[in-house]
């Protein structure tokens, strides 16, 4: 019988695992955006994200997929070889497995096995850290466990009594352990229901005060929390490591121009997201639904960085499904800012030529701060020209505190003065305006 699952988290440098990774790939003639070795580095740095041991990795090629293990026999029997050789004790397959070929894949290696889904869900599973967090990613493992009651435990199989005046065969172990699941899901999904809603509660007090949302978005590791520490001089985890931190944090920034805005650094994508974590961190990713403009940062040094573009926005578009803004009437791909980051890497590999983004993009060093002023000019400079309304004020002359306010929190464009009175016409966002008419309610607006 297969060894009972170990416990990653929390291990300490006298038990830590060996473990073997492997990239499948079925050999086809399409050609692939993403690089099969950088695609193992991956799966190599997701597992000893959970410090785990790397003994072994390797691609392993495929002419097909073998319904029963996935692998072709002569590559398991090869890799059951160098298992026991090794003493290996997790095997780590960088895809979706089916249960029973994780299962039939244990039987032949002897050690525990694991897919990308279980190995993603074991990272998030060691770094929540806020009860919310927990909650998700304890919703995403139960789902996935769910379909996968099927495995060689010889107990569920056992059954319990019936009830009634005929005794019958009773409930399986099996189904006796899937309803405790399903009832446990169902708790929590009402539970992140409350936090969905408290979350909203949130939302709407920051829409009331007068700070525009700046969300980063991108793949893991691509120096978002970096990024974030150094725009807003703040101290959240930043490591060289995917999926370094995963709870949302917001801050408060000053642009150039001296609107404060909010700047918020959120959980990293990547490849092949499992589709239990995006049901389960919806909650915390539609923070970015709320935000007036989304920085896509991107590791431009990795030589997969398109292909990670293109899969951060394919979980961008299934968040954005239906959920344009009511405020701007527009998709919210109308107001992201590419920022391509870690170009001190790129100038290193590419022996100091200067790094040049094309046209639509910032480019930034987060570790360095190379671009970092002229990305918040650009932030401003979107802000003014797309989410701030030009208002216009009637103010006395006298009420010196209303004009300075004006200048101090919008964009004073033109002012005409009359005898008793001056005219203004400024830019103001939504919620300055609102701030503004609450403390001076008595001017009149002109729009």
């Amino acid at each position: 019988m297969p060894p009972e699952i170990p416990a990653f988290a929390g291990m300490t440098e006298m038990n830590i695992i060996r473990a073997l990774v492997i990239h499948p790939v079925v050999v086809s003639g399409k050609r692939s955006d993403r690089s099969l070795q950088s695609a193992l580095e991956e799966a190599v740095g997701l597992t000893q994200a959970i410090r785990l041991e790397v003994a072994l990795a390797s691609i392993v090629r495929l002419q097909k997929i073998t319904p029963a293990t996935y692998i072709g026999s002569g590559k398991v029997k090869e890799l059951a070889e160098a298992i026991e050789a090794e003493e290996i004790g997790l095997a780590i397959v960088d895809t979706s497995l089916t249960p029973v070929q994780q299962r039939n894949l244990e039987k032949e290696w002897g050690c525990k096995v694991i897919d990308r889904t279980a190995l993603i869900l074991e990272i998030f599973g060691d770094r929540a850290r806020t009860a919310e967090g927990k909650l998700q990613v304890e919703l995403a493992s139960l789902t996935y466990q769910k379909s996968r009651l099927v495995r060689s435990w010889t107990h569920l199989e056992r059954q319990r009594g019936g009830f009634g005046f005929l005794g019958g065969p009773g409930e399986s172990q099996i189904e006796l352990d899937r309803r405790m699941i399903g009832d446990r899901i169902i708790k929590i999904k009402n539970q992140l229901a409350n936090v969905v809603r408290t979350r909203e509660l949130h939302r709407a007090t920051r829409r009331d005060v007068p700070y525009p949302l700046i969300a980063l978005v991108g793949y893991t590791n691509a120096g978002k929390s970096t990024l974030f520490n150094r725009l807003t001089n703040a101290q959240v985890m930043a490591q060289d490591m995917l999926f370094a931190t995963l709870d949302p944090t917001i801050r408060q920034v000053t642009l150039p121009s001296g609107l404060s805005v909010l700047l918020s650094d959120t959980v990293g994508f990547i490849s092949n997201l499992p589709t239990e974590l995006i049901a389960a961190f919806r909650a915390t990713l539609e923070e970015v639904l709320g935000a007036d403009i989304l920085l896509h940062v991107r590791d431009i040094a990795h030589e997969d960085s398109s292909a990670q573009k293109a899969d951060v926005e394919s979980v961008l578009k299934s968040l954005f499904t239906g959920h344009s803004s009511p405020e701007r009437g527009e998709g919210i791909f109308n107001h992201l800012i590419e920022v391509h980051n870690k170009t001190d890497l790129w100038e290193t590999q590419h022996e100091g030529m200067r790094y040049l983004p094309p046209a639509s993009a910032m480019a930034v060093s987060a570790v360095t701060g190379d671009g970092c002023a002229e990305l918040l000019a650009a932030i401003d400079a979107t802000l003014s020209d797309s989410l701030l309304a030009e208002v216009h004020f009637t103010i006395p002359h006298g009420d010196g505190r209303a004009i300075a306010w004006l200048h101090a929190n919008g964009q004073v464009l033109a002012r005409r003065d009359g005898e008793e009175v001056a005219h203004f016409t400024t830019r103001l966002s939504p919620a300055n305006e609102a701030r503004f008419k609450q403390q001076f309610p008595y001017y009149s607006r002109l729009t």
